[in-house]
């Protein structure tokens, strides 16, 4: 047991050094963190301000440069619990599909008469006709535009409710169509604020749903909750537009199929658009600031193949006239079709400024949300508040490692030594299996820190303990290690096993602080389970070789 081979040495010791030198940029948190957020930066847009320089050359790069990642309990930022209006998604479902209903009606108007849309609930598409004995047809057609619902729950039926009763036709979704559109709202907006939230540089961000129709969202290192909401909460949808005309109000007639919006600001006036959309926004794959031909800020944008052959078709066949750019229900550009634009990119110019043009750009590359947003709750919290935390934790890890150093020390002397230069390691190598995982710590992973300074040293309990034990039977000092090593396994193994089963049910089943603590402790149970059985018995083994005592005194 004590003749341990070279290269299991070699192999011990590096793992600890390099623990140690994952560890070490914690101990230098803000130079580091600067470093790595100009290396960032420098990624990101090529080029690097005289301070950002600064902080890149601040940092050697050939030394490890990964962080402990503070949570939001710790480092301070937003919190956010938003419900998501997913019947705003219904209402946008069945205005859609007015035109395509309008057509296959249409198609037998001789049959069925006019056909026109009448004022309906917003979860319902309200069609009237012409000849009410023929509501049965009618009913027949509006249902070929019905398909299948795209869902494990919804298979076998189709998406569309339509009945008939006198001379109208109403359209609902149905109920297996409104459970898959509520999953798909619900993900494509976890989607879209975490791409918002990623753009903006922030660390490690929790976004999760929360029940049927709330998302929380935690973000260390924000400003404030009003910060987040301005990133997030912003619809950014745009559409591009006919123009029909010109209003003087928004109570102006606008027409079948029209409707009336308002410009930039009031002195832009209100216009009168075509209803449908030519070109959605959906269909964008990339907007970034630019600047138009006077030098002002604008956005660059591009469509796909689908948007940029509609915006071809329609920019070609309406030279001359204007063509409404909308962006969360206002007019902000209405410029005129000078030319045919064909290869589906083109330039959003208006009154913006640098920072606004920026913003926008990030807003439409990371799509449009799906639905409105109500913001239940929000709460800012402090950077002061984080560092007391901080402090309190750093406070309680030092008593917590200062009481088991000494008690160590106290009851198993030398011995006790080896144990706790293992469990400095142990630490070290946690805070570097952490850094090189980019994990997240907070206030409850400061617990679980302190929680695995106890339990560290539990296995080195149990092995000095039968150490002891086979020295009362007149063991020599050799063999009674050996023996004690041996014979301590099962019980170190087993302890270890079973709080390792415990964190990771935590891990799995939990959310948020709760898989943080676990998170530490299944790193601590890894670490102290290698410090204890391989470095503190390195420890023991050398000073054995070295001194060849005649007796233990443990």
């Amino acid at each position: 047991m004590l003749q341990i081979p070279l290269w299991k040495r070699v192999l011990i010791i590096a793992l600890c050094l390099a623990g140690l030198a994952m560890a070490a940029p914690n101990l230098f948190y803000p130079r580091v963190e600067a470093h790595n957020d100009a290396l960032a930066a420098f990624e990101k847009s090529g080029a690097l301000t005289a301070d950002q320089a600064a902080a890149r050359d601040a940092w050697p790069s050939w030394l490890p440069s990964g962080l402990v990642n503070l949570g939001l309990d710790l480092r301070g930022g937003a919190h956010l619990l938003a419900e998501v209006h997913v019947d705003e998604v219904y209402a946008a479902r069945l205005k859609s599909l007015w035109p395509e209903a309008r057509r296959v009606l249409a198609e037998e108007r001789a049959t069925l008469g006019a056909v026109r849309r009448v004022e309906s609930p917003a979860d319902e598409l309200r069609i009237q006709i012409g000849e009410a004995a023929e509501i049965a047809r009618a009913v027949e057609l509006v249902r070929t535009l019905a398909s299948p619902v795209v869902s494990l729950t919804g298979v076998g039926q189709n998406d569309l409710e339509v009945t008939g009763e006198g001379d109208i036709v109403t359209i609902r979704l149905s109920e297996a169509e409104r459970t898959a559109t509520d999953d798909r709202t619900m993900q494509q907006s976890l989607e879209i604020v975490r791409r918002r939230v990623d753009a903006a540089g922030t660390r490690e961000p929790t976004i999760m749903r929360q029940g049927t129709d709330r998302i929380l969202i935690q973000v260390p290192g924000i400003g404030s909750a009003a910060e987040l909401k301005a990133l997030i909460g912003t619809t950014a949808k745009l559409t591009f537009h006919q123009v029909i005309g010109r209003a003087g109000d928004a109570n102006s007639p606008a027409g079948a199929g029209n409707i009336i919006v308002q410009g930039q600001d009031e002195r832009d006036g209100f216009y009168i658009l075509d209803e449908v959309a030519v070109v959605s926004g959906d269909e964008l794959t990339d907007a970034r600031p630019d600047t138009d031909q006077n030098g002002y800020p604008a956005v660059a944008f591009r469509f796909n193949p689908t948007g940029a052959r509609a915006f071809g078709d329609f920019t070609a066949n309406h030279i001359g006239e204007p063509f409404a750019i909308v962006l969360d229900n206002k007019v902000i550009s209405a410029p005129v079709i000078q030319t045919h634009i064909s290869g589906g990119s083109g330039i959003i110019t208006g009154r913006f400024s640098v920072q606004e043009a920026t913003d926008l750009a990030v807003l439409l590359r990371a799509g449009a949300l799906p639905a409105g947003m109500t913001f239940l709750e929000e709460r800012t919290i402090g950077p002061e508040l984080g560092q007391d935390s901080i402090e309190a934790g750093r406070i309680a890890a030092i008593v917590g490692l200062i009481a088991v150093v000494a008690f160590m020390m106290l009851s198993y002397g030398l011995f006790g030594v080896f144990a706790s230069v293992a469990l400095l390691v142990n630490i070290a190598l946690i805070f570097g299996i952490m850094s090189s995982i980019h994990a997240t710590l907070t206030l409850p992973g400061i617990a679980g820190i302190v929680l695995t300074i106890g339990m560290a040293v539990d296995a080195n309990v149990l092995v000095f303990e039968r150490i002891r034990e086979e020295l009362r039977k007149v063991k020599g000092p050799a063999r009674a290690i050996e023996l004690g090593y041996e014979k301590a396994m099962s019980a170190i193994v087993d302890a270890n096993v079973t709080t390792f089963i415990t964190a990771l049910i935590l891990f799995v089943l939990g959310a948020g602080p709760v898989r943080g603590f676990a998170v530490t402790l299944i790193i601590g149970i890894a670490t102290s389970v290698f410090t204890a059985i391989f470095v503190t018995r390195l420890l023991v083994a050398v000073w054995y070789d070295r001194r060849r005592p005649k007796q233990l005194e443990l």
